[in-house]
């Protein structure tokens, strides 16, 4: 949350709260865990999942660690932040999601990180509800409450989202916001840059910023808006008795986009200000305390989080999205897409088919159009015939031009159907080299000095940090070192090119422990589609880099999914660092 208080738009006229939700009686109690005991929760468009506390604390804890890995915070100007970038991005990336960086190029602090937005592909994209959070820390400490509670939360549900895969009836769209705790500066430049249409199209925007604070209340931004109805209904029926967001009017991201006519409303549990003796009457906690008592501060770490609070927080944004953005029922007339084979290996210059068969699976038949998306430049896809009536197939035909470099393309097939019902189904293109053995690479930014893309898993763990260093250039995985029970993992899937009679995985490899003798306490694995292929531990720890070898030629012509995991013990810490990392063929 930023410092100072900017002036609110006190005069934004929003609509009344919704009529027609079915409420508890105020008489519903709330047990500790976060779910009312006299009654269910009010209905929803369809079931709402819960969302398990212990996975957003999961997220919680990479947060942390990657601002101890860098320095101490996640300042939108550092390392710390990219990296959490790269975690949220790879989570979200590996659920399906569209996933974009947004670079704010003004009205940000110089060297401030980008913004991330994910957009679930699913439901009418005139109609939009979106979820943000601020993902930057101050430079005091590593933002934990202030904003890891917010960020982790609506990664949670999102992948949850992704997990289930209701019908939609909106699109849901997620931004982590940028540079927010030096003036809300990257919200301002996303909202700042829509065109009216879009704006015009996100129907609410909804803010979470510090929703786990250990003395805290429960406020609403807005709550007796139509925006905020659906949140209202969710904690009433806990009998939380929530209130107005008195403390953080006009101080988070919501304001930017209140600043364009957007309606917003959103959770927060406090931040510096003080609780009441009428608050701690019904809430708990202590009168006369801060909300958040390491507000800002470098005790603001996984310490500093009310896990019942943070519980009630995830459940009311599930339930909040699933009500706005979810089919109430499934589509009276529904339809599936499949693709078979769904994958398919060609050379440039040529093409292959796939079938794509559609049914119905509710109601009656409708006409289903076909259309594919994440084609690299010189593919292309076309259908024969390019609509069918649900129950029938088509042919598609993927063409590939001559220019097209060798690699692996994910392809997205999509049915649309006679109402605003889609579907979709992966294909898989691989494009082999040019006849013969030509000598290649198939691991992309071997060195991390890219980015952390196409890396996924925990791609916080990619960066420079202190205490550990590169064996080139500035970048490499630092993979486990904590002490404690955890295990990191970073992966790309990659195609071995064929044609080819040898070909040799290389990486450099650094373990540093604080264990003794030859007994493996900790480890690292090399793994291929799963399948652990070398086995490293504490007792291989030694001074610098050691390069390592795999033969990998029993994969030549594949696509692979290529693993490095580190798991360590409940005690003494063991650091494996991997760096420059090649995959060979000749």
């Amino acid at each position: 949350m930023l410092r100072p208080r900017r002036l609110s738009l006190a005069g934004l006229a929003l609509a009344t709260a919704a009529a027609g939700l079915t409420l508890l009686p105020a008489s519903a109690q709330a047990a500790p865990g976060g779910h009312a005991t006299a009654a269910a929760a009010p209905a929803a468009a369809a079931t709402v999942p819960d969302i398990d506390v212990s996975r957003v604390q999961a997220h919680l804890t990479e947060l942390n660690a990657i601002a101890s890995r860098n320095g101490g915070n996640r300042r939108s100007t550092t390392q710390g932040y990219r990296d959490s970038v790269a975690y949220v991005k790879g989570k979200l990336q590996a659920a399906g999601y569209t996933v974009t960086e947004q670079a704010c190029t003004s009205g940000c602090t110089s060297g401030a990180g980008p913004n991330l937005i994910a957009e679930w592909p699913q439901g009418d994209a005139s109609k939009v509800y979106m979820f943000g959070s601020h993902l930057d820390s101050v430079s005091a400490g590593p933002g934990i409450n202030d904003n890891g509670s917010g960020s982790a939360t609506l990664l949670e549900v999102a992948l949850k989202l992704a997990e289930t895969k209701p019908s939609m009836a909106a699109r849901v769209r997620f931004g982590w916001w940028t540079d927010e705790e030096q003036g809300l500066n990257g919200s301002d430049f996303y909202a700042r840059s829509l065109t009216s249409a879009q704006r015009t199209a996100i129907k609410a925007y909804y803010n979470f910023d510090m929703v786990a604070s250990p003395n805290g209340g429960y406020f609403i931004n807005h709550i007796t808006s139509a925006a905020a109805a659906p949140m209202k209904a969710y904690w009433d029926s806990l009998n939380l008795q929530p209130e107005e967001n008195t403390e953080g009017a006009g101080r988070s991201d919501d304001y930017s986009f209140e600043n364009y006519g957007i309606p917003t409303s959103g959770y927060a549990m406090g931040a510096s200000a003080r609780k009441t003796s009428a608050q701690a009457a019904k809430w708990g906690g202590t009168a006369g305390a801060a909300y958040d008592g390491c507000y800002h501060s470098s005790c603001d770490t996984t310490a500093n989080i009310n896990a019942t609070g943070l519980n009630r927080s995830a459940d009311g944004v599930a339930y909040t999205l699933w009500k706005q953005a979810v089919a109430d029922t499934a589509p009276t007339n529904d339809f599936s897409v499949s693709a078979s084979p769904a994958t398919g290996s060609t050379d440039p210059g040529t093409s292959l088919t796939t079938t794509v068969s559609t049914a119905t699976t509710s109601g009656s038949a409708q006409t289903v159009t076909l259309s594919a998306s994440g084609a690299p430049s010189g593919v292309t896809v076309s259908f024969s015939p390019a609509s069918v009536t649900s129950g029938a197939s088509s042919t598609a035909t993927v063409s590939v031009g001559s220019s097209v470099p060798p690699g692996t393309y994910p392809l997205t097939i999509t049915g649309t159907g006679t109402g605003t019902t889609t579907h979709t189904a992966s294909y898989t293109l691989t494009v082999k080299g040019a006849g013969g053995c030509t000598a290649s690479q198939a691991v992309s930014n071997g060195g991390f000095e890219s980015g952390t893309s196409p890396w996924t898993g925990d791609t916080g763990a990619i960066g420079t940090f202190s205490g550990q260093s590169a064996h080139s250039g500035t970048r490499y995985a630092w993979l486990a070192g904590y002490g404690y029970a955890a295990t990191d993992t970073v992966g790309q899937t990659v195609t071995v090119p064929s044609g080819c009679t040898r070909a040799t995985l290389k990486y450099w490899l650094h373990a540093d422990t604080a264990e003794s003798g030859t007994t493996a306490y900790d480890t690292f694995q090399v793994k291929v589609d799963g399948t652990v292929k070398q086995t490293y531990s504490n007792a291989d720890a030694a001074t610098g880099y050691t390069e390592r070898t795999l033969d990998l030629s029993q994969y030549l012509g594949r696509q692979i999914t290529l693993t490095f995991t580190a798991t360590e013990d409940s005690s003494l810490q063991t650091s494996f660092v991997v760096d420059d990392v090649t995959l060979t063929t000749s």
